[in-house]
């Protein structure tokens, strides 16, 4: 059963940096000396945006639904992942309104990057680019990310079910 209304949900994800990996954010490969480190492609941003569906829809969270214990989801492609859970909010009764979400990186640079990764998350979830907002900020050196051990991401979203409030 779900309740009719609109349900926020919040989302946070973090990996380190390391030489030897892909860089993938958004679902957009980009080029530098280093990836994130994790069980699937580590795609910080896309990982930040399911948690925050999962979480609004009262689906727990992407570590339940995919677990890094899993040798099937080694090296995943964190878009399919998201498309499972675009899948798992529909069949809960829910739709997204918007998703507004911030990766915090010292470098690279992703700012040439948004429009494409706006454009694969939209695609996935079967939304209007206008629905998916996508920022960047460093943290002027300090912290894990501003001395470029790692990159963040958060999101929030808003989603409704059944009808309006």
């Amino acid at each position: 059963m779900v309740a009719i209304g609109i349900r926020i949900g919040n989302g946070y994800d973090a990996h380190r940096l390391a030489a030897g990996r892909r860089l993938v954010i958004g679902g957009v490969e980009i080029p530098y000396e280093k990836g994130l480190v994790g069980h699937s492609d580590a795609d910080v941003l896309v990982h930040a945006i399911m948690d925050a569906l999962l979480g609004a829809a009262g689906l727990r969270d992407i570590g339940v639904h995919f677990p890094d214990s899993d040798p099937a989801l080694e090296g995943a492609d964190s878009l399919d992942l998201l498309a499972k859970v675009g899948e798992l909010i529909k069949e809960a009764g829910f739709s997204v309104i918007n998703i507004d979400s911030v990766v915090i990186a010292q470098a690279p640079k992703i700012g040439p990057y948004i429009s494409a990764m706006r454009g694969h998350v939209s695609k996935i979830l079967g939304l209007d680019a206008w629905q998916v907002n996508v920022k960047a900020t460093t943290e002027e050196g300090m912290g894990f990310t501003g001395a470029g051990l790692g990159i963040a991401a958060t999101c929030v979203c808003l989603l409704e079910s059944g009808g309006r409030c």
